[in-house]
């Protein structure tokens, strides 16, 4: 009797495998190699998103910090003004403390940079938190380089008068001065500090600034987007030639 052929299982044919992607929107001419490599980029920006809210969801729940032990008295063009009157009708005050020191010739470019771009969000920072610009030097050289930069909308307070440099660390014990931010809290009358950009004080990074505003800094944000990055050795400056 003859034996039966064996039927030889057939092999289940493989599709062919297709790339999934996390969206249909494309560029004229990119490859697939752009195409994936830039889908890991997007997964690591938006775990940056992530990691960028945790963050300021831990600041927003620090505790209340230290009560101010004095209403500071600044100078505003010629007006004396209190810190707890800087608040207006908010119950938040962010601090800029930009370095313009009485000796200094000339302020800080970095700072310079900063405030230029502050500048025209005050209209929409003010909707939620007072903002002020605070320098260690006379009240009439502050005003003046704030003409000659052409800002309108930033309230710029002269603390020479005061000791708010150095209780809330905008200079060093020998009067050098520091970019910090600092941001009050106003509640029943009472002026507490809530937060520093600490991250300027803690040891450097091999490589690396401080970058502790780098959040309200929008220079070099945008640099981040190119290809060319922040460079290594850039600095703003007061002016470019050309």
């Amino acid at each position: 009797m003859a034996r039966k052929a064996k039927k030889t299982a057939k092999k289940p044919v493989k599709k062919a495998a297709t790339k999934r992607t996390l969206h249909d929107k494309r560029f004229p001419n990119e490859s697939m190699k752009y195409r994936m490599a830039r889908d890991t980029l997007l997964r690591m920006e938006s775990e940056l998103r992530r990691q960028v809210e945790r963050v300021a969801a831990l600041r927003r729940k620090l505790p209340a910090g230290g009560a101010v032990s004095q209403d500071y008295v600044f100078d505003e063009g010629g007006t004396r003004v209190r810190l707890s009157e800087l608040f207006g009708d908010k119950d938040t005050l962010v601090a800029y403390s930009f370095m313009y020191g009485p000796k200094m010739e000339r302020p800080c470019p970095s700072c310079t940079s900063i405030l230029d771009s502050l500048d025209g969000a005050v209209p929409h920072v003010s909707q939620r938190a007072a903002l002020v610009a605070i320098a260690k030097s006379p009240s009439e050289r502050i005003r003046a380089f704030a003409h000659e930069r052409g800002w309108r909308n930033l309230r710029l307070l002269s603390s020479a008068g005061n000791s708010y440099n150095a209780d809330y660390h905008g200079e060093g014990a020998d009067g050098s001065q520091w970019p910090t931010l600092n941001v009050f809290t106003r509640k029943g009358g009472e002026v507490r500090h809530t937060y520093c950009s600490e991250l300027l004080f803690t040891p450097a990074e091999k490589g690396q600034d401080h970058r502790h505003v780098d959040m309200m800094w929008p220079l070099w944000n945008v640099f981040d987007y190119t290809p060319g990055g922040r460079g290594a050795t850039w600095r703003p400056k007061l002016a470019y030639a050309g």
